[in-house]
C-alpha cells in the first residue's frame, strides 16, 4: 500500500458541496446536521469536503434531513466533472457553493419567502437588469 493520499473524486467533491450548499442555505451548521444524522460535525465537514465518500444509506438519510430528493445532490455533476477523463470536452464549472456570499444568502433566503410567482418573476427581472444581463 501507498502512503500516498488519494484526491477526492469530482463526484465526491460535487455531492458534498451540494450538501453543503442546501445546509447553508437552510442555515443549519455543520453540528445541528451531524446531531441529525448521528455523526460528528468533522465527519459532516468531510463529506462536504469530499474527503470522504457519503454511502447510499447516508446520503437518502442526508436528503431526508435537509428536505431534497437524492437527484438534488448530483445535479449539475456532469458539468462540474466534464474534461476530467473520458471523451468530454470543456473545462469543469464552477460550484454553485462558490457563490454563496452571506449577502447571496440573505438575498436567496428573502426570495423564496416571496409567495407570489409573478412578484418572483419580476423581481428576477429586475435583478438582472440591474446586473447588465439577459439570462432567463
Amino acid at each position: 500500500m501507498s502512503d500516498t493520499k488519494k484526491a477526492p473524486n469530482d463526484v465526491d467533491r460535487h455531492v458534498g458541496t451540494r450538501i453543503r450548499m442546501r445546509r447553508t442555505m437552510l442555515g443549519m451548521s455543520q453540528e445541528k446536521l451531524g446531531e441529525a444524522l448521528g455523526i460528528t460535525f468533522q465527519q459532516v465537514q468531510k463529506y462536504e469536503k469530499g474527503t470522504n465518500r457519503v454511502s447510499a444509506s447516508r446520503l437518502q438519510q442526508i436528503s431526508t434531513t435537509l428536505g431534497v430528493t437524492i437527484d438534488y445532490f448530483y445535479a449539475g455533476a456532469e458539468a462540474a466533472t466534464a474534461g476530467a477523463g473520458g471523451f468530454a470536452e470543456g473545462a469543469a464549472a464552477p460550484y454553485e457553493a462558490d457563490i454563496l456570499t452571506g449577502e447571496s444568502l440573505k438575498l436567496l433566503r428573502s426570495f423564496n419567502k416571496i409567495r407570489d410567482a409573478r412578484v418572483r418573476r419580476k423581481l428576477a427581472e429586475l435583478a438582472a437588469a440591474i446586473a447588465g444581463s439577459s439570462d432567463e
